[in-house]
């Protein structure tokens, strides 16, 4: 029986939607969390070289390798399990271990992976974190231990998922290089909404970073915008001089224009990644369905503060390089047209000199040709005076009056014979 051929992707994009599920955790447990970016050109990196380095972590453990070309990975590493994702721009490594240690947030936990294999990494750490599962105490204790673990200052903490589960954060560094998160989740939630939770806590902490890279960007090309700023407005004030030097202010503007145009093709994609990631950090923050607790900040409450204002600055200087380069087109057509004006007058003025320059050597075209008839009908005139004076003494007529005889008949043919050449010439015939 025939059927319906299936586009060749078709099974592809379907399992694509499946292929990163969250994982399946039990309180109590903890995470370690691993992201790595290339400093530059991240990417257009060579993208083998993250999967080469995650082989060479699976083979310290004797894990099994993935698929050719594969850009995620699930598997075990000793006793733990290791969650492999590989993005756009960076790469991660979550390792998930059961139990928590007596120390919170143990530094030791960062050992699973081996110092010579981060040495070898294709990138830098872009962040790392450990992330603590508790079962949930009561209110009071979670109140003692968030403030233990964590600066008070830049403390949040919310109760998410319609009260399944309390987490807690301050986004900051601490002395191993780790951020910290605490998860204290209620009886009976499943494995899985515990592993949604840890999830979302590792992906706000790593867009929210990799959306700062934007903000960094900006902060660098500040003082450089500030001074094209300055210089366009300094051309912009001068265009209204009319001093004759349009064209010199018409080259700086191009100038000017030529660099606008140059920064804005080397942060659009950075700035669109800034968008992108934004973006991802708030439906993060959305589906947790964070509730205050205790009256402290929530997760949302600190990213408006510390967070927002961030993503804001690198909004205007987007808008600002953009309006900037809008008005250094708009001041380089105008100038342009004056420029143009300004030559047009130029070249009336050039053709009229050129019409008069014109006339007068046509003038001087005709004075020269009535003497030319003059020059030629003398010689003309004695030459046929000199052939004809022996038939005038023949017939007894005196050489004065066959001279005076000749000279009209030959001055009319010397005229129309120049006149005729002069038509000739001006028509551009090869002929006379």
């Amino acid at each position: 029986m025939a059927t319906i051929e299936d586009h060749p992707l078709r099974y592809t994009l379907s399992n694509e939607l499946h292929a990163r599920p969250f994982p399946s955790l039990e309180a109590p447990c903890r995470a370690v969390y691993l992201a790595i970016k290339k400093p530059k050109s991240a990417a257009a990196r060579d993208k083998s070289l993250d999967l080469d380095h995650l082989k060479a972590l699976l083979d310290r453990y004797g894990t099994a390798h993935p698929q050719p070309g594969a850009t995620h990975f699930s598997g075990q590493v000793g006793q733990h399990t290791l969650k492999w994702e590989q993005h756009t721009e960076f790469v991660t490594y979550t390792v998930f271990l059961n139990g928590v240690s007596d120390r919170p947030f143990d530094p030791a936990d960062m050992e699973v992976f081996p110092e010579e294999w981060l040495a070898a990494a294709p990138g830098v750490r872009i962040t790392s974190a450990l992330i603590r599962v508790e079962p949930r105490p009561d209110q009071d204790q979670i109140k003692q231990q968030v403030s233990n673990w964590f600066v008070p200052e830049s403390l949040a903490v919310s109760s998410v998922l319609d009260d399944d589960a309390i987490i807690a954060g301050d986004f900051r560094i601490d002395p191993a290089g780790h951020l910290r998160f605490g998860v204290f989740v209620s009886p009976g939630i499943g494995k899985r909404r515990v592993g949604r939770i840890v999830q979302r806590l590792c992906e706000i902490e790593t867009y929210k970073t990799m959306s700062m890279i934007g903000f960094s960007r900006v902060r660098e090309l500040g003082p450089r915008m500030g001074e094209i700023d300055n210089e366009l407005n300094r051309l912009m004030a001068a265009m209204t001089n009319g001093d004759g030097q349009e064209e010199d202010r018409l080259k700086a503007l191009l100038s000017v224009s030529a660099e606008l145009e140059s920064l804005s093709a080397q942060t659009s994609f950075r700035f669109g990644a800034t968008w992108a990631y934004e973006a991802i950090v708030a439906q993060r923050i959305s589906v947790l369905r964070e509730t205050r607790f205790e009256g402290r900040q929530t997760f949302a409450e600190f990213m408006t503060r510390r967070y927002d204002p961030a993503m804001r600055t690198v909004k205007s200087a987007e808008n600002r390089l953009s309006t900037m380069a809008e008005r250094a087109v708009r001041a380089g057509n105008l100038l342009r047209t004056r420029v143009e004006v300004a030559r047009s007058a130029q070249n009336q003025q050039l053709l009229e000199s050129m019409n008069h320059r014109a006339d007068m050597q046509l003038r001087l075209q005709k004075t020269v040709e009535g003497l030319s008839v003059v020059a030629i009908s003398y010689y003309a005139v004695s030459l046929a005076g000199y052939m004809l004076y022996p038939v005038a003494a023949m017939v007894g007529i005196t050489e004065g009056l066959i001279t005076a005889l000749v000279t009209v008949p030959v001055v009319l043919l010397v005229w129309f014979a120049i006149r005729r050449i002069r038509r000739v010439v001006e028509q551009g015939g090869p002929e006379l």
